[in-house]
């Protein structure tokens, strides 16, 4: 079998439990899976080879860099590289191809990997993707996540549970942990309780202010809780405006992949807009306080098991539109909402 999701973060992160469930109920099946490059880490530590706690998922990894593709369509490199993706996609003669991001890109991938079935969702986020599939399966789901499971229902002719994902355990980013969080030459909190706030999303109508994480940061520092703020690439300077606001006390890390993986683990809390790191901690079953604006977490935000508390404002309307000034329902969060659903979940008063 081999699994189409390419990416983003929280999208593969929201494809992982299906998968997680076939092979939960059929370890001998041998399972692909096609990946952009920056998301590996979400499925293998670099390196693995071999299904294990490394690579707990997949048998094999199909890295697929589609954007870079798409940026330098007819040059030399890329030509080569799509032929080397087809061969290989080919002779792992995979009989059955799942395709979980429902877009043309993906689709065409499954083609030329030639199974005996390409499945799909009946209504695929891109319209065009239908007409390259086998199958096509109809999903009453509202969450993408129990959209993922019911395709993969289909596929196993069985009915699956929906369980928390595997990820990958890295030695390496066990280490960092170790020194960036518990060293306190090195900033670390000497053990105690520690909370991530993660200041960045996709686009800025997603993005709460800087000053209102800078805020909590302050007040769980009172409280005893160490603070790191999470910053992906390009994001350091919300990082320095949060940590700013909270008068430095903060730990502000950019962490790699199998980093930010591992140092979720060892949270206590994780708050974050509609972004992979707050998937992330859904997914590891972590707490997390989500606050939404232009998306909607019914059909995206966090699920399962965990525990979570998600603030939204009645009036925001569902709008992907990427634009640059955080949407008006979401202004209206205060910090004292967000740390009041804090506390509710860390078991404490306000």
């Amino acid at each position: 079998m081999l699994i189409l999701r390419l990416g983003a973060m929280g999208d593969i992160l929201h494809a992982l439990p299906a998968v997680t469930a076939l092979r939960m109920r059929h370890p001998e099946w041998f399972i692909g899976w096609a990946v952009e490059p920056q998301w590996r880490g979400l499925l293998a530590v670099e390196g693995a080879v071999v299904r294990g706690a490394a690579m707990p998922i997949v048998d094999q990894l199909h890295i697929v860099p589609a954007k870079e593709w798409g940026r330098r369509p007819l040059g030399a490199g890329t030509i080569g590289e799509i032929g080397q993706t087809r061969h290989e996609l080919r002779a792992a003669r995979y009989d059955v191809c799942v395709d979980l991001q429902g877009a043309v890109r993906s689709a065409v991938l499954g083609k030329w990997a030639h199974p005996h079935r390409l499945i799909g969702e009946e209504k695929p986020r891109e319209w065009a993707a239908q007409y390259l599939f086998d199958e096509r399966i109809a999903t009453n789901g509202t969450h993408v996540i129990e959209q993922a499971v019911e395709v993969a229902n289909a596929v196993a002719h069985e009915q699956l549970p929906i369980t928390l994902p595997w990820l990958p355990l890295s030695e390496g980013a066990e280490r960092f942990c170790d020194a960036r969080l518990y060293d306190a030459q090195l900033g670390g909190f000497n053990g105690r309780p520690f909370v991530i706030l993660n200041p960045g999303a996709g686009w800025g109508a997603k993005r709460w202010p800087t000053e209102r994480y800078g805020e909590l940061a302050r007040l769980f520092a009172e409280r005893g809780f160490g603070v790191v703020i999470n910053c992906g690439p390009g994001e350091e300077g919300l990082a320095a405006e949060v940590n700013a606001t909270s008068g430095n006390a903060a730990l502000s890390l950019s962490p790699a992949l199998d980093e930010l993986i591992a140092m979720t683990r060892r949270s206590s809390l994780v708050i974050a807009g509609d972004t992979g790191p707050l998937h992330l901690a859904s997914a590891l079953g972590k707490p997390v306080v989500g606050i939404f604006g232009p998306t909607d977490p019914a059909r995206n935000g966090p699920f399962g098991g965990g525990r979570f508390r998600v603030l939204r404002h009645p009036e925001s309307k569902r709008d992907h539109s990427r634009r640059a000034e955080p949407e008006a329902g979401l202004l209206t969060i205060s910090a004292c909402e967000v740390w009041s659903a804090a506390m509710e979940l860390l078991g404490d008063a306000c």
